[in-house]
């Protein structure tokens, strides 16, 4: 019989580390997100790690404006990024550094009817938090989660609890998915090999100009 995952919050140090530390820890992590409709919790299976000036991929590579300024601390906190669909991004590294990991997909282990209410295109719960997109949508998360203190305590609408850290040999990695230009090669992406809510892998495709 599996022990049950640990119900500890995670601290502040946990995200003041390099981002590529960080980005595969988090795997079987378990994200609490807190709404008046109910809480739902998501465990973790599979992320992206971008690292700021020094990646080509990363939404802080030319630096600090209004829409990306979560991203550059202090650690612990969220991200969010907003265009056709919202997804969330865990602040890492010291204040200054914009570094972040992009929750990608996972499990919704409490308030699964909550979720199938926010994603009623989901066949099946393993397709409830099935990409980035999908997982904001079923946590309810949009830009005004931007900045969110995750290490503030029980009152805040997002936390990160110890959960059940995946075992190495478990760890998948490779590019990173829909990542073009000089990025696209850096192997970011982690994932829990054979979890079925980890999202399939795409590359880049470039956009074709009309003629």
């Amino acid at each position: 019989m599996s022990a049950r995952p640990d119900r500890t919050p995670l601290s502040r140090s946990f995200f003041d580390r390099p981002v590529l530390t960080v980005a595969p820890d988090l795997l079987g992590r378990v994200l609490v997100r807190r709404t008046p409709d109910g809480p739902v919790e998501l465990r973790i299976t599979e992320v992206e790690a971008y690292e700021g000036a020094a990646d080509p991929g990363s939404h802080a590579y030319r630096g600090r404006t209004d829409r990306n300024a979560s991203m550059f601390g202090p650690p612990g906190h969220a991200y969010v990024i907003y265009g056709m669909w919202f997804s969330l991004n865990l602040v890492c590294g010291p204040p200054g550094h914009a570094s972040g990991v992009l929750l990608r997909a996972g499990e919704i282990t409490v308030g699964a009817d909550l979720a199938a209410k926010r994603r009623l295109s989901a066949r099946n719960p393993r397709e409830l938090a099935k990409g980035p997109a999908r997982l904001a949508t079923a946590l309810d998360i949009d830009r005004s989660l931007d900045g969110t203190d995750l290490c503030a305590g029980p009152d805040s609408p997002l936390s990160l609890l110890t959960g059940t850290a995946t075992p190495p040999d478990l760890v998948g990695n490779g590019p990173r998915t829909g990542v073009g230009g000089a990025g696209a090669a850096h192997p970011y992406r982690y994932w829990i090999t054979g979890d079925p809510t980890v999202s399939p892998y795409r590359p880049h495709a470039p956009r074709r100009r009309s003629t």
